[in-house]
């Protein structure tokens, strides 16, 4: 039994909390202020959007204003870029005229045909999984090179496609070899990776109330009246969703028109993507400055393109408000 002039024990259950508030991390979470341990996990986050992402953008941005062949240093050329695609650059006008084409083509036709499946998916089949995932598996090859050289063979003009035509008495066109087909294979190629909206489509259909679908029946509303005033609108968001993702991919489209076309985008120009010619600019050509203001051009198509959809996102995406 300790007397009372005996000095006070300190237990290290009683000494915790002292070390706890004068430790480093402590000392960290002052100096840092409430949110500090959030920005220490967003740290290397940022530092790799500050010099992979927006450090190489600005200097893209100043390259634009430049005539910059990447051996010398950059010379300040103003907005001389920027004039000559706009008034004495014929190849800028054909390439974005095969974009848009292939815009136009591909997306529509990606999505029309990834909601079919998702509608045919979505009707309880045994296998859904083993399905989902052979559906899906294109979507990951597309944009592979192996797959643009396959793509090639195919409709070569002794290639498979060809073959099959030749057996019921057709005899099928030099497909990449023909300015008036090439572009059409390319089209096809990219429908057929519609395994990634199809996915998204499948868990939109999922969440469709099956009793608003229970009282259309009953009130006679037929298979393709409840498709158009139930399963459309209210798949409205999720076409929003597929569409702005798949324009996007569909503008930034570059290595299967580089494969098939052999890196020129021909034949004629008519495989000649905005990618891929920003690409001969750049460095078949280096000519860096030049590149560059069409990489900032193609940003501003897309900002464009996006503004665009948003704003008249209110007249036709239905939410559930």
């Amino acid at each position: 039994m300790s007397s009372q002039s005996d000095p006070p024990a300190y237990s290290a259950a009683a000494a915790a909390p002292l070390v706890m508030r004068n430790g480093p991390r402590a000392r960290l979470t002052r100096m840092l202020g409430p949110s500090g341990a959030a920005y220490v996990f967003l740290f290397p986050w940022l530092a790799g959007f500050l010099i992979l992402t927006a450090g190489p953008a600005l200097y893209s941005l100043y390259l634009s204003f430049t005539d910059y062949d990447l051996i010398t240093p950059p010379r300040w050329a103003g907005m001389d870029n920027y004039v000559r695609i706009a008034t004495n650059d014929p190849t800028f006008q054909d390439a974005v005229r095969v974009t848009l084409t292939f815009v136009l083509l591909s997306v529509p036709l990606k999505l029309a045909v990834a909601l079919g499946v998702a509608m045919l998916l979505n009707r309880g089949l045994r296998g859904l999984t083993i399905y989902r995932a052979i559906f899906y598996l294109p979507s990951l090859l597309g944009t592979s090179v192996a797959i643009a050289v396959l793509w090639r063979q195919l409709f070569a003009a002794d290639g498979l496609i060809n073959n099959l035509l030749l057996g019921v008495g057709i005899q099928g066109p030099s497909w990449i070899s023909s300015p008036d087909t090439a572009l059409y294979t390319l089209v096809i190629l990219a429908v057929w990776q519609f395994g990634s909206p199809m996915i998204i489509f499948l868990a939109g259909l999922r969440q469709i109330p099956a009793d608003i679908y229970e009282a259309a029946r009953m009130d006679g509303a037929s298979k393709s009246r409840q498709f158009w005033r139930i399963t459309l609108p209210m798949l409205t968001p999720v076409v929003f969703f597929n569409a702005i993702v798949q324009t996007i991919d569909a503008f930034k489209a570059f290595t299967p028109a580089f494969i098939i076309s052999g890196g020129t985008g021909g034949p004629i120009n008519s495989t000649l993507f905005y990618t891929l010619y920003l690409y001969q600019e750049a460095f078949g050509f280096f000519r860096m400055g030049y590149a560059s203001a069409l990489a900032w051009i193609l940003l501003i198509m897309i900002a464009l393109f996006t503004a665009f959809s948003f704003l008249t996102a209110r007249y036709w995406v239905h939410y559930d408000d």
